[in-house]
């Protein structure tokens, strides 16, 4: 008689990687610095950084950045470009080097910011995206904000995106600012801007949407734009709460992003997003743990025309998740662990 040998436990849980739907990778840099008393001082040193930047400093320095996303869980990356056509092949290369998926959102810029961020026409920025995709780089297109692009920028940009089918990312109503100064400029709030001018739609993904009023999170629902929250860093920066009750109440899609890269950790981003929503509401659960998933993940990629990424394992041995019966691992996973729980990448 032979005695049968007992099934080993599973060490591992496999689930799609985690997608970084915006970021800045230079910002990394900023980790930790005292850098002012709001948004907008902090914004000064951001762009003294973004100044100095190389497309040999930024090979080097968004290799290690990417690397220690991509340890963190993250797979693919939508970089939020901004620092010229050199340093945005020099962003690919690195994500290359470091086994992380990109999307490449370069940036339109025609007012404020630095001049190197800057270009010509709507025409000189098209011809940059062009010249990106001719060179095999997936790209998206990425109206820097209603501050940096101006209607007619952002009605050329809106056509080419929706014409070449492409993902369309912008920044708007993060600071309560930016809407009064739309406001005095245009006459109406920045999503409304972007709905006049036809950026908006299934490829689009407003960032932030923090100060967003019932108004335009409806537009942003009847035309099917995603928001991609970043709470580490609008906690950081002090730019108020994401509005997620409101979001899931209308339907609309979500999806998260590291932005200035203060944490590398998809789920403090989840964990973060949920509670404070919980914190706000005086409810728990939100958003339950396969949704939150879902938009670390599949929002994503969504998010940024992805079909396909990587994996990333979770390893079921680690100390945090010690005692957890099986049905409550994902709920764990979100609520109790950090980016040290994934199996290193390759």
């Amino acid at each position: 008689m032979t005695m049968k040998r007992p099934m080993a436990a599973p060490t591992a849980l496999t689930l799609p990687g985690f997608v970084n739907a915006h970021s800045h990778a230079f910002q990394r840099v900023l980790r930790g610095r005292q850098t002012g008393g709001d948004f907008w001082a902090w914004r000064e040193t951001m762009l003294a950084e973004a100044d100095r930047q190389t497309p040999e400093l930024v090979r080097a320095t968004y290799t290690e950045t990417y690397r220690e996303m991509r340890a963190a869980g993250y797979t693919a990356v939508g970089e939020f470009h901004y620092l010229g056509l050199p340093e945005a092949h020099a962003a690919a290369q690195a994500a290359a080097e470091a086994g992380i998926e990109i999307v490449l959102l370069l940036t339109a810029y025609a007012r404020e910011g630095l001049n190197r961020f800057r270009q010509d026409s709507p025409v000189d920025y098209l011809r940059q995206v062009d010249e990106l995709r001719d060179a095999g780089v997936r790209v998206g297109c990425a109206p820097h904000s209603v501050r940096a692009c101006p209607p007619d920028w952002l009605s050329a940009i809106g056509r080419y995106a929706h014409e070449k089918e492409l993902p369309l990312h912008v920044h708007a109503n993060e600071q309560p600012r930016e809407i009064e100064e739309c406001l005095a400029e245009h006459g109406v709030r920045p999503i409304e801007l972007l709905k006049a001018t036809g950026c908006l739609g299934p490829r689009t993904t407003v960032v932030h949407a923090t100060h967003a009023n019932d108004s335009e999170l409806a537009l942003l629902a009847q035309s099917g734009s995603r928001v991609c929250i970043c709470p580490t860093t609008e906690a950081n920066l002090g730019d108020g709460f994401a509005p997620l009750a409101r979001l899931r109440e209308r339907g609309i899609g979500i999806c998260i992003g590291s932005d200035s890269n203060v944490r590398l950790d998809p789920l403090e981003e989840l964990r973060e997003l949920e509670t404070s929503a919980r914190r706000l509401d005086g409810r728990r659960e939100v958003c339950d743990a396969g949704t939150l998933l879902c938009f670390g993940a599949d929002e994503g990629a969504a998010a940024l025309g992805l079909e396909s990424w990587g994996d990333v394992q979770i390893d079921l041995h680690h100390r945090s998740l010690r005692g957890v019966a099986p049905a409550d691992v994902l709920d764990a996973l979100v609520f109790g662990c950090s980016a040290d729980v994934f199996v290193d990448a390759p």
